[in-house]
């Protein structure tokens, strides 16, 4: 459409030409004393036309001309601008094919290129970028070589080439650059050094699924559990990791802080700096209840620990593992000193509800013995001895009914209950 509209337009500029050109009677009469030339209007007109054309083209033939040296400076400046990058890019290659010797040359020669850029007077716009990102390859390969001297040499050339005050895009790789010293720092087992870097990050940066992964492994590493603690929450909310693995790495890391508690009031201080999911976690809350006792620490208190998790475990048999269960049960078993009322319904009630439990027989049993109740006692721990399938258990419940059959007299019974307490450990 737009090329018959050209068309037409052209037919008509031809058609008036010719109207204006085949009638003209004009002329144009030039006076030069002492002669006079006479000019048909139609040829003054091509003539001013083909002179207005020909000192056209003559200025830009010259404006041309007088280009050249500039357009071939700016050719070279493009030719060594594209080497550069092509160097880059070599390098970068030569990282992720694990040539490190290869790709520390390609960056140094990137580097190279772009100091002789600037040395002629030709900036590129993201020259600064380009040679801190150049800086951070080569010290990436140094670092895979571990030539420490010269990886903290382009580091620091890294960190030095952009100031505080520039744009975002630079901050980044500036933030970039920490991180990864951060992780080469992690790599030699250096904590602080890692965190030192870390630290040296904004407090958006810091925040990163990437740089609390790192903080992460340096707190671990320099044995800070509480900082690795409370980093692993981040990373838990943060989704870095599956609910599974996340609720794995801080019961860990739990674990590991209430073993650091030397004293019962210490460990009261651990546990009551723990989130509420965690001191409901039933493995956890074993634990600290476990080392409570080691401490010293007082029955009631143990016991008041383990009622969330004793709770679950009656309400929902198969809620816990036959393993957490049977750490349940060896911690109260342990912690049955002025066993109060309460508890004491509560076992019973517990083992009457799930009279096929050996574990909650036994329980009962042991609860009966500290309440010097000798004789329900022996009838639960003689219907749990055939049932209990842990040996130490078993053991346990064969010693004291060989006990109590020695408070009775009986000493058939009690050499016969000694002679399975023997076998069944």
């Amino acid at each position: 459409m737009r090329a018959a509209l050209w068309f037409l337009a052209l037919f008509g500029v031809a058609v008036a030409a010719a109207l204006f050109a085949g009638n003209n009677q004009g002329t144009v009469t030039l006076f030069w004393p002492p002669y006079r030339v006479d000019l048909s209007l139609n040829l003054v007109l091509l003539l001013l036309v083909g002179g207005f054309a020909t000192l056209y083209a003559a200025l830009r033939a010259l404006a041309a001309l007088l280009e050249l040296p500039r357009q071939a400076r700016r050719w070279r400046a493009q030719q060594k601008e594209r080497s550069m990058h092509a160097a880059l890019l070599d390098a970068l290659s030569q990282l992720l094919a694990g040539r490190f010797i290869r790709s520390r040359k390609a960056a140094t020669a990137a580097l190279a290129q772009e100091s002789a850029l600037e040395a002629s007077g030709e900036t590129v716009p993201h020259g600064r970028q380009l040679r801190t990102l150049a800086h951070l390859v080569a010290a990436e390969s140094s670092h895979a070589l571990q030539d420490r001297a010269t990886r903290e040499a382009h580091l620091q050339n890294a960190l030095n080439n952009i100031p505080d005050r520039a744009p975002v895009t630079e901050l980044e790789l500036r933030e970039g650059a920490h991180l990864r010293a951060a992780r080469w720092s992690l790599d030699e087992r250096d904590a602080n050094a890692a965190l030192e870097r870390l630290a040296a990050l904004p407090q958006g940066a810091a925040r990163r699924t990437l740089a609390l992964r790192a903080r992460l492994k340096a707190t671990r590493l320099a044995h800070q559990t509480q900082e690795a603690l409370e980093t692993a929450r981040l990373l838990g909310k943060h989704r870095a990791f599956s609910p599974a693995a996340a609720q794995s790495i801080v019961r860990g890391l739990a674990m590991e802080l209430l073993n650091g508690a030397h004293d019962p009031a210490q460990l009261q201080q651990v546990w009551m700096s723990l989130e509420p999911a965690e001191r409901a976690m039933p493995e956890l809350a074993i634990h600290a209840a476990q080392r409570l006792s080691t401490l010293g620490g007082d029955a009631g208190q143990v016991r008041q620990w383990l009622l969330p998790v004793w709770e679950r475990m009656v309400e929902l048999p198969h809620a816990i593992p036959d393993h957490q269960a049977l750490k349940l049960v060896r911690a109260l078993e342990n912690n049955l000193d002025a066993l109060d009322a309460a508890w004491l319904a509560r076992i019973e009630s517990a083992q009457q509800a799930n009279p096929r439990d050996a574990r909650l027989q036994y329980l009962a049993a042991m609860a009966c013995l500290r309440r010097q109740l000798w004789g329900k006692a022996q009838q639960l721990f003689t219907q749990s001895t055939g049932q209990l399938g842990d040996a130490s258990l078993r053991c346990s419940a064969w010693r004291h009914l060989a006990e109590l059959a020695e408070q009775r007299g009986d000493a058939t019974a009690a050499a016969a209950a000694w002679k399975n307490a023997v076998l069944a450990s």
